[in-house]
């Protein structure tokens, strides 16, 4: 058989310590989606002569030219993910089925969005009557006694898109996987709809294997919400845009704060534990910052290449500056002795690179008599707990509207992403096996470069 053919090769680095993974194109059994069974069912909206998915027709992967040619020639399928959408033939029946709704992780605009889309598409649309929003995110699943769900219907949720946080709240951390699948089973559920980020849904293919185990007819669909958009093979999670946007305005005011001061900086820290799409992203749309530094770009404080060097650079030539930083960035430089301290999620605690560049700008300065006003600005919990943008709310809606079309079909153990300007199934364990990061090498993190004029491992004063 012909080898599948590779994304071309990058040319490599030498500043950079650890490239991130960049996965090549999955093959064929990688994009399969599960499912519960034949579908039976004559679809509801048939009635209102809804246009069906032709299931035959599939989103390829690669966009350009060249890489569908090397398919071609060499005889392999082109990747391809499952489009979303309604289906003529469905699962379940609508009068017998009961959706689960859970928000999982921290707080992100759009989650209410979300909620309300999947309540408003189950009911309207295919008539289901029972929908139960477990409290608190897994905790809520495992325990429902002590945080009894609620019953959703639409004069609940009628307003709920206006608000930021989470109606059915959320938290942090694992559950006991059996006794989620326990409480499905005890209430009933057939299709529970989990709006999370990577540890949401590594618990989702958790409770997805364990329903398979005890061959249940139990969907599980995933809605992904990560707000700084690392997850991989979908093109836009919801509450980015939002997060970009808000993040903007704080870039401007720290602008305005830095330039109001003789050599004033203003220093402005953002989400982004492992993928700087935010910051990049805000210092794209700012067009006035002049050092952007992310996780995946390594850079040195000290020396005459360092990140210091160049802001005194900077200073002595502008006497402003307007810095951004990944809270993931830098992490290699801060002090920390033994194992790593984790999160009730497993995720390892960051350090507060923020106060720490302050810090050392402060210090530095001072080493040189010189006067530096820093106004350092975190408006990560402010950010994160704003209601979608206009933008947000029409990808949370079609999101919502095309989970709910995958629970009735039977999908499972797969979430709505978005490629190639269209929706897809992706498989959950396809999307979780990486995480998505800048590329160094690519277009956005040169534009980054182009408008900063920062060196490639930030080495050099911006415009």
């Amino acid at each position: 058989m012909p080898e599948r053919p590779e994304r071309p090769k990058r040319t490599e680095r030498p500043e950079a310590r650890e490239k991130p993974h960049r996965p090549e194109w999955p093959d064929t059994r990688q994009t399969l989606v599960e499912t519960l069974g034949p579908c039976p069912h004559p679809s509801p909206l048939r009635e209102n002569h809804e246009p069906f998915v032709d299931e035959a027709n599939r989103v390829v992967l690669p966009a350009g030219l060249t890489e569908l040619e090397a398919f071609a020639s060499s005889g392999t399928p082109v990747p391809s993910l499952e489009p979303a959408g309604p289906r003529s033939q469905i699962f379940f029946a609508p009068e017998r089925f009961s959706a689960g709704v859970v928000t999982c992780g921290g707080l992100c605009p759009g989650l209410n969005n979300v909620v309300r889309s999947i309540v408003l598409c189950l009911w309207y649309a295919y008539g289901v009557r029972r929908i139960l929003g477990f409290r608190y995110g897994y905790a809520g699943v495992a325990a429902p006694a002590e945080h009894e769900p609620l019953a959703l219907d639409p004069p609940l949720v009628e307003q709920l898109h206006l608000h930021g946080g989470s109606l059915l709240g959320s938290s942090r951390g694992p559950q006991d996987v059996g006794a989620m699948v326990d409480t499905l089973v005890r209430l009933g559920v057939s299709a529970l709809f989990i709006i999370g980020g990577d540890g949401g849904l590594r618990g989702a293919s958790a409770i997805a294997a364990e329903i398979t185990k005890r061959r249940s007819p139990i969907g599980v669909i995933g809605v992904p919400k990560t707000i700084d958009n690392g997850l991989e093979w979908t093109w836009r999670t919801f509450g980015f845009d939002t997060a970009v946007m808000a993040a903007t305005s704080a870039l401007q005011a720290a602008h305005n704060e830095a330039r109001a001061a003789w050599d004033g900086v203003g220093l402005v820290k953002l989400m982004g534990r492992h993928s700087g799409f935010i910051a990049a992203h805000a210092t794209l749309a700012s067009g006035d910052v002049n050092f952007c530094l992310v996780p995946e770009v390594p850079f040195t404080l000290q020396g005459h290449g360092g990140f210091l060097s160049a802001l005194e650079r900077r200073l002595d030539e502008k006497h402003h500056a307007v810095v951004v930083v990944a809270e993931g960035a830098g992490q290699e430089m801060l002090d920390g002795a033994g194992e790593p301290q984790r999160d009730a999620s497993g995720n390892i605690r960051l350090k507060d690179i923020g106060t720490h560049l302050r810090d050392e700008i402060a210090r530095h300065f001072e080493g040189h008599r010189r006067n530096v006003p820093i106004r350092y600005i975190d408006p990560s919990y402010m950010i994160r707990s704003l209601p979608a943008n206009s933008f947000d709310a029409q990808l949370c809606l079609v999101l919502g509207q095309h989970a709910a079309h995958a629970a009735m079909a039977g999908r499972t153990n797969m979430l709505v992403g978005t490629w190639n300007q269209c929706f897809t199934h992706v498989p959950i364990p396809l999307a979780i096996a990486h995480r998505k990061q800048l590329d160094p090498d690519g277009e956005a993190w040169q534009r980054v470069l182009e408008m900063t004029g920062q060196a490639s491992a930030s080495t050099a004063a911006g415009h």
